[in-house]
């Protein structure tokens, strides 16, 4: 029998760390039943109106999942209902999770936040900012911290001006692996100077290039070794496996019109461009649980992610007074900074009025949408896959559910 004391000690950890969050009656965490059941009418709302397939709403309050629902279709086409373990396009909600790697590696020594970014990616060392009377050296370098927080003067290329344009010939995104996307974004300009500007980008790409080689391993084997194992993210990765393409919901345009359906989705096979910025499919429980364990200040049932004052950082605002506001085009999202994972609320505005100074978050493409509020312990994760993106379920749930907090 000693023998084996050992054994079933690891058994027993095991089972204790692959536990699920508990789903419990919202009153047992102090939230009232009936109001949110407003949730359930704005949700299936949305369906009838034909504005989204389907979705899921989920609520997390001191640590317990307080609702989990389901609403509409994940696959109209198919005729199937939205699961609970349906599997979702999460875009540029891959982007937490890929500064949650580099601070692992903060942690570790490995890098810093002020360290410039051509120490790990030596392909945009000497990169120029773009000016009227030609190329000119920035005053710095980009650091890592630009990249964690959109402020290194590299763009996405979506717009029409000449650096987008050089962007839209090169096509970096477009890469093979990381190691090309680096060697590409070495020979485009920056738009403006870093630390000047808060202008959403592939810096968190950038970024997925640096985990890669500070830590010496492929960046998708690095967040499966130190991130999703851990955390028992059983679903979440860069493709969708086959045998569970039966759980992988269809994306569709504002018109239901399906824009990438899940039999020919690139998502549906494994890539070698493992994207930092927007790469990741996974599901609404395995979200949560990444976002369960940031709030708990890096623990989640044991397992220690991340030191404690390194999660701090990554709940406060780290952009520098110059580049505030953040905006897209014209919309300006006053009150709003972005710490290294997140968008942060540090004060409030008309914009999305619903929000509380401290709360974080941020969203996917296809109109994915979380946000954490730490003064309430609150975590509320919504997907659903409709294109381009758009706030509504977010803007239409938001004060429901914090006026039902008791």
């Amino acid at each position: 029998m000693p023998r084996l004391m050992p054994f079933i000690a690891i058994l027993f950890s095991t089972a204790v760390f692959a536990g699920e969050l508990p789903i419990v009656k919202p009153e047992s965490v102090g939230m009232s039943s009936s109001r949110l059941k407003a949730v359930d009418g704005v949700m299936n709302k949305q369906v009838a109106d034909k504005k989204i397939a389907g979705g899921i709403v989920m609520i997390s309050r001191n640590g317990k999942i307080a609702m989990f629902n389901t609403y509409g279709r994940m696959d109209i086409e198919a005729d199937k209902p939205m699961q609970k373990d349906t599997i979702f396009r999460i875009y540029s909600m891959t982007k937490s999770i890929t500064t949650a790697a580099a601070m692992i590696l903060y942690d570790e020594g490995k890098l810093k936040p002020e360290d410039p970014a051509s120490k790990f990616v030596p392909e945009m060392k000497g990169v120029k900012v773009l000016g009227k009377d030609g190329d000119r050296k920035p005053s710095r370098e980009m650091t890592v911290a630009d990249l964690m927080r959109h402020t290194a003067g590299v763009l996405y290329g979506w717009g029409g001006g000449p650096v987008d344009k050089k962007y839209q010939a090169i096509k970096p995104l477009e890469s093979k692996n990381l190691d090309e996307f680096g060697k590409k974004l070495g020979q485009l300009p920056l738009q403006y100077e870093p630390g000047k500007d808060w202008i959403y980008s592939v810096s968190i790409d950038v970024l997925g290039l640096v985990v890669q080689r500070a830590s010496g391993k492929r960046f998708d084997t690095f967040l499966d070794e130190r991130i999703f194992k851990p955390l028992d993210m059983k679903d979440t990765g860069f493709h969708v496996p086959k045998s569970k393409h039966d759980r992988f919901a269809a994306n569709y345009s504002h018109k239901l019109k399906v824009v990438d359906a899940p039999a020919t989705s690139k998502y549906a096979k494994p890539t070698t461009f493992h994207s930092g910025g927007g790469g990741l499919v996974s599901t609404t429980r395995d979200y949560m649980r990444f976002l369960v364990m940031i709030l708990n200040d890096g623990e989640l049932h044991g397992t220690r992610i991340l030191k404690k004052k390194t999660v701090a950082m990554m709940k406060t605002n780290q952009l520098p007074k110059e580049a505030f506001p953040i905006y897209f085009g014209t919309a300006v999202r006053h009150g709003t900074g972005f710490s290294y994972g997140f968008s942060v609320r540090v004060s409030n505005s008309q914009w999305d009025p619903a929000a509380r100074i401290g709360e974080y978050g941020w969203g996917g493409a296809a109109s994915t949408h979380y946000w954490t509020s730490p003064r309430d312990n609150l975590i509320v994760v919504t997907l659903e896959q409709r294109m381009p993106y758009t706030f509504e379920t977010e803007w239409a749930i938001k004060k429901i559910i914090y006026d039902a907090i008791e």
